[in-house]
């Protein structure tokens, strides 16, 4: 059986985004006071390794990520997906959402349609239609969360499920 500290690795790992201690206690099946030491293992094991990940405390909780150190190869390795009117529409979608796909289209105009197509597509937001009318209501999604890392600049965003 993995020590606790390798099985909370394996969580933030999956998990792809920062987890409070609570959360992390859950999925490992442990107590908060076991899960907090096995992260100070956790984070004492990366910062002496010779590795391009670390364990990090964020205002949203733990996380599994690259070191600052190579965050110059995000730019390089992967290449930028959206476009200015894109981003634009992803970003008011992001700062008013849950929002109507009507109220979006009078906010960013007609271009917005195929927009919010490419934003679909990309897994940076989701569609639902709204119920008993014709429009559909638009939300990011986590891949958006962790894409942009805003949990440490804004507060967080209400999603409605």
């Amino acid at each position: 059986m993995p020590r606790l500290a390798t099985k909370i690795e394996a969580i933030l790992y999956l998990k792809g985004q920062p987890l409070d201690l609570a959360a992390i206690a859950e999925y490992a099946g442990c107590d908060r006071e076991d899960a907090e030491v096995a992260l100070i293992e956790l984070m004492a094991d990366y910062a002496h390794r010779d590795s391009a990940l670390e364990v990090v405390e964020t205002p949203a909780g733990y996380s599994l990520q690259l070191r600052v150190s190579f965050q110059n190869l995000i730019q390089t390795m992967i290449p930028a997906e959206l476009g200015t009117g894109a981003l634009r529409t992803l970003a008011a979608i992001a700062l008013k959402g849950p929002l109507a796909q009507t109220d979006l289209i009078d906010l960013r105009g007609s271009g917005a349609y195929q927009h919010v197509q490419e934003l679909v597509e990309l897994g940076f937001i989701r569609k639902r239609r709204q119920v008993g009318a014709r429009s559909y209501w638009l939300q990011v999604t986590d891949k958006f969360h962790q894409r942009f890392e805003l949990d440490q600049l804004l507060p967080p965003l209400e999603q409605n499920s």
